[in-house]
């Protein structure tokens, strides 16, 4: 009859390091929480251990985590424009002259696009005009907005009201005269000329349109009309002299009141 006290021991095996850390972390299958790690992709959050970075991880699965940017977002850009940054703050006349709507048929059916055309002003002698195509209309709108914004030009005005002296416009098949007016003529103007004039702060002129009624060569010839316009205050200056030079004869005083009530 053997002994209890004399019962050999059983000797455990020993434990090593690397037994207790795979006893005690799991092992990672997939998305893990803060700070997972693991072969797989890492948790929102946190790196991933080999594998690819998960949302708010980094792509290489390093600690921290770039891909995802701040606040757990794809790291990517803004892509459509920065509102705002184009005016300077400043507010703008914006007019819609025309939309134009386009199909193409395809295999389900017709795909339908839109273009627009869009002048932009300030009302203080500054206008552009733009063209957008898209799939929707307002983003063909604002498409056409921000590029106006991008090529407005700068007209002298006549007392803030009309032009100085009359111009000629071509582009394609059109073309337009325009010719300064008296206080208290108005606009007369048709179509997408007079859209032109309202964002560009001119109360009076008297224009007209032949050759074509397309608003883009009429838009087109309206801004060419516009550029070739000067104030005497520039011509002076190119040519040395004074603005009562070039108003009147003889230094008369109506000249002289005259150049003294231009500021541009």
């Amino acid at each position: 009859m053997a002994d209890e006290n004399n019962t050999p021991a059983v000797i455990a095996p020993e434990t090593t390091a690397q037994d207790v850390t795979a006893q005690n972390v799991p092992q990672s299958t997939g998305y893990q929480g803060n700070n997972g790690g693991g072969r797989g992709r890492g948790g929102p959050g946190g790196g991933g251990g080999g594998g690819r970075g998960g949302p708010g991880g980094n792509r290489s699965g390093g600690p921290g985590g770039n891909r995802g940017g701040r606040d757990g977002g794809r790291g990517r850009d803004n892509r459509g424009g920065r509102p705002g940054a184009d005016d300077g703050g400043e507010e703008l006349i914006e007019k819609l002259v025309h939309i134009n709507r386009v199909s193409k048929t395809v295999k389900g059916g017709k795909r339908f696009g839109f273009a627009a055309l869009v002048v932009v002003g300030d009302g203080k002698g500054r206008a552009g005009f733009g063209h957008g195509k898209a799939r929707e209309v307002p983003e063909a709108i604002s498409k056409a907005t921000a590029a106006a914004k991008k090529k407005m030009v700068r007209v002298p005005l006549k007392d803030g009201r009309t032009l100085h002296h009359d111009g000629n416009g071509h582009f394609g098949a059109g073309k337009v005269t325009l010719r300064s007016a008296p206080q208290g003529t108005g606009i007369i103007a048709g179509g997408p000329m007079r859209a032109v004039f309202e964002s560009l702060g001119v109360a009076d002129v008297v224009t007209k349109s032949v050759g074509t009624s397309n608003p883009y060569n009429m838009i087109r010839a309206t801004f060419e009309a516009l550029g070739e316009q000067t104030s005497p205050k520039a011509v002076a200056q190119r040519r040395g002299k004074k603005i009562a030079d070039l108003l009147g004869h003889g230094g008369s005083k109506t000249a002289e009141a005259d150049a003294a009530a231009i500021t541009e």
